[in-house]
């Protein structure tokens, strides 16, 4: 399921990425908002790989790969809703850093927890 959704998400940073670089500009002309964008396609692109490393190397840790789904959805997400309508969608902005503690806690469960080998 991990290897699955981080393929998914691999695929959606790359299209979101090129919809940023490309199509958003035409829409939104403020600077720091394209770079919002661009900063969440890229953790999104990032995490995707490290979840797909997740699911191959340390299938056992799913603490890992649910942290890192979840922080994805909620960093990577909120800033994309919050570049298109940040009026409509104001309530997600305390979701964002909730999305990159999640993602901190995905590399501390990688880190300490087992990697699927030897385990008795």
């Amino acid at each position: 399921m991990f290897w699955t959704i981080g393929c998914i998400y691999g695929a959606s940073s790359v299209m979101l990425g090129a919809f940023g670089a490309h199509g958003l500009k035409k829409h939104i002309s403020d600077p720091s908002k394209i770079a919002n964008w661009g900063t969440a396609a890229q953790y999104q692109m990032i995490h995707s790989g490290v979840l797909l490393l997740t699911a191959s190397v340390a299938p056992k840790n799913k603490a890992a790969a649910i942290l890192f789904t979840a922080g994805m959805t909620m960093f990577s997400g909120s800033l994309y809703l919050l570049v298109l309508d940040p009026q409509r969608f104001k309530a997600l902005g305390p979701v964002t850093p909730l999305g990159g503690l999640c993602l901190i806690a995905g590399w501390g469960a990688l880190a300490f927890g087992s990697r699927g080998r030897f385990v008795a």
